[in-house]
């Protein structure tokens, strides 16, 4: 079995996501493409599921997306990422909220780091799964596990669900457009997926 975990309630946002953006019935021939079980088009099942399994799911939806839809995957799971963060946002333990509560406050010059390192908590499941970095005038968020990416093998970056989720999570930290780019990806061989935050 992998070790590599991620959260049942992130996941099943997500599938929520999914289905609000592809429509219940693209959502179903998407999954019977793909040869997975039916039943995942309820989110609801995947809150019984342990993190092993919740990570390996993780990665079988956005697989079959990127299937599914080809050359225009990218703009979905963009969209998806981008919507998923309000919806994990709300989702979130009191203290979590607290603390999204406490960016908001801060000097808008500031709020990025503690945007990014919020994001890393709900991505990853343990400590030291994903780390950020301040690069100058830009950010480096550096995720050491990647679930999207486990076991994949492309020639390019895959990861854009989190694309999308760290430039949406900027956006309502600060009300400005940041550039978000994978500059290595798990899924070309690389050791860990990283993303090059610029703008603002």
């Amino acid at each position: 079995m992998s070790d590599i975990q991620f959260s049942n309630r992130i996941l099943r946002r997500f599938a929520e996501t999914v289905a609000l953006e592809l429509g219940a019935d693209q959502f179903s021939a998407m999954l019977n493409l793909a040869n997975l079980p039916a039943e995942w088009k309820n989110p609801q099942v995947f809150l019984s599921l342990n993190p092993y399994d919740s990570a390996h799911i993780y990665a079988a939806l956005q697989t079959a997306m990127r299937i599914y839809f080809g050359r225009g995957a990218r703009g979905v799971l963009l969209r998806v990422g981008q919507r998923l963060w309000n919806r994990i946002l709300e989702d979130a333990a009191l203290g979590i909220k607290a603390q999204a509560a406490v960016i908001r406050r801060l000097p808008l010059s500031t709020r990025r780091k503690p945007t990014l390192e919020l994001v890393a908590k709900f991505l990853g499941t343990r400590p030291g799964d994903i780390a950020v970095h301040t690069l100058d005038m830009d950010m480096l968020l550096v995720d050491h596990v990647s679930p999207t990416a486990h076991d994949q093998k492309e020639s390019s970056p895959i990861c854009f669900v989190s694309q999308g989720l760290i430039r949406e999570s900027l956006h309502w930290a600060t009300g400005k457009d940041y550039d978000v780019q994978e500059i290595h990806c798990q899924a070309m061989g690389e050791h860990t997926c990283e993303f090059k935050i610029t703008g603002g």
